[in-house]
């Protein structure tokens, strides 16, 4: 048992780090972008295409824990290939139809992402390359949850990796190509992550034909995406609302949204990619879903405040030399405080991001649509009345608001609301009050910098000479699922 323990972890760790090689690859795109673009209207056509690429990639990793127990028991049985089979043909009819819109009618689809005439063209020009790779990344992902159900979880990992580094080498060779150029990355970033680990599966005899109707596979896959994917809707709703005032605006919501992705994705994705099937392994209670979902927010929690406190006191500094000149001054400095404003959401995220996986160790969950659906409802009113009192930071707040009230409905799913929003709270306050007090006070006196590196040398130091009781807890539990 401790064999297969530990080869369960060196799997998750190996596909974080794949996860943190895709979420780099995709930081450095982003620098490249606003080096060559600055911040405008083009970059605001970028950002009004590339919600959708992220709506539809995250069906990928939906499919990934949906279709997976249906893989290993038909592994088990002998009849993999099959059950691959009847989940790419209820994928492809769907995926195939969305890519075509999007090649005949990009203009359309560009029309309800942004208000900005300008931005609409370019994002017509990336949509069919933006849709096209994201469905070949669906696909893809039916072919990881196969592999994986072989045990076999570096090749989609060194697949995924592999396309995401490849497409950001295309990317940087064809920019003089202009905008259309990142359309021409994500697209060989969905080519390599579907063909590579397709071909080894191919090869180990792992496709053949579907052996039931693919409609019994939609409507499972249906609930396990349609919440994830509302989430996403979230932020397209807000970045749309992010349009419309001033232009960049749009450009610089994204930014602030993709660096809070970005800490989330770092930490609790790859520590709930790490920490998930040990725990199914011990079996599920509302007691250690609780513990579970508390203990790997406060290590996911500890390096996000170190990261919005040097956001904090440095982040104009950070976007002017990494980003370029255009995000500098007063666009670095309101770039700064929205990812500070976006902290109450990354902590929502990372709770969600550690809950969710846990719904489908007790089973299937038929009223996740209904969740879905009622938070898309409520994201509109709430974002447009929160943007005319508060600006972009409103936008900000309605996503934390709206993802709170999904991560509750999901605590109420596993019978831990009480236990998991008192233990993430607590640890949210102690990370905020420690980050606030480090990077806070040396502020007054020392420059941008100097404040960042003395911050982060205190938070380190307090944490570690306190070890607050929580921090101790959720070591000591992590450590036992090993």
């Amino acid at each position: 048992m401790e064999r297969n323990r530990s080869g369960t972890i060196s799997s998750g760790i190996l596909t974080g780090i794949s996860t943190a090689a895709v979420s780099g690859s995709a930081a450095v795109a982003g620098v490249i972008l606003s080096r060559k673009f600055g911040h405008g209207v083009k970059t605001d056509g970028f950002f009004a295409a590339y919600p959708l690429y992220l709506a539809v990639v995250l069906i990928a990793s939906v499919v990934r824990v949906v279709a997976l127990p249906r893989f290993v028991r038909a592994a088990t049985d002998r009849r993999l290939a099959s059950e691959v089979g009847v989940w790419v043909t209820s994928l492809a009819v769907p995926l195939a139809a969305v890519v075509v819109i999007a090649v005949l009618a990009p203009h359309g689809i560009a029309g309800l992402l942004t208000s900005e005439d300008g931005a609409r063209h370019y994002a017509a020009e990336l949509l069919p390359w933006v849709i096209g790779s994201a469905a070949a990344q669906v696909l893809g992902g039916v072919v990881a949850s196969a592999l994986a159900a072989q045990d076999d979880y570096a090749t989609p990992a060194l697949g995924f990796a592999a396309g995401s580094i490849a497409g950001l080498v295309v990317t940087v060779v064809l920019i003089g190509h202009g905008l259309i150029a990142f359309g021409w990355g994500l697209g060989v970033n969905g080519a390599i992550s579907l063909l590579w680990p397709l071909a080894v599966l191919a090869r180990r005899g792992g496709l053949g034909r579907p052996d039931a109707p693919p409609w019994s596979r939609v409507l499972e896959l249906a609930e396990g995406v349609t919440l994830p994917v509302a989430l996403q809707g979230l932020y397209v709703i807000a970045n749309r609302f992010a349009s419309g005032r001033e232009s960049g605006d749009t450009t610089t919501f994204s930014y602030a949204y993709l660096i809070a992705a970005f800490f989330v994705a770092l930490t609790a994705t790859s520590l709930a990619l790490v920490t998930t099937v040990p725990f199914a392994r011990e079996g599920e209670s509302p007691e250690r879903s609780g513990r579970h979902v508390i203990s790997a927010s406060w290590l996911s929690l500890v390096p996000i405040g170190a990261a919005a406190g040097v956001f904090a006191v440095a982040g104009a500094f950070l976007t002017d030399h990494v980003l370029g000149s255009k995000y500098g001054g007063a666009t670095g400095a309101e770039l700064s405080r929205l990812v500070v404003y976006f902290a109450p959401f990354m902590v929502a995220s990372v709770a969600f991001t550690i809950a969710y996986p846990l719904i489908f160790v007790r089973g299937r969950a038929h009223w996740l649509p209904l969740v879905a659906a009622a938070a898309l409802l409520v994201q509109v009113p709430l974002e447009w009345g929160l943007r005319g009192a508060f600006g972009l930071g409103g936008l900000a707040a309605g996503l934390a608001l709206t993802t709170a009230a999904t991560l509750g409905a999901l605590l109420v799913g596993l019978r831990a609301l009480k236990m998991t929003t008192r233990g993430v709270a607590i640890a949210a306050a102690v990370c905020g009050a420690v980050t606030a007090l480090v990077f806070g006070v040396p502020g007054i006196v020392l420059g941008p910098i100097a404040t960042a590196l003395v911050g982060l040398a205190l938070y380190a130091a307090v944490l570690g000479a306190w070890r607050p009781p929580g921090l101790r807890h959720a070591w000591a539990y992590v450590r036992t699922l090993q």
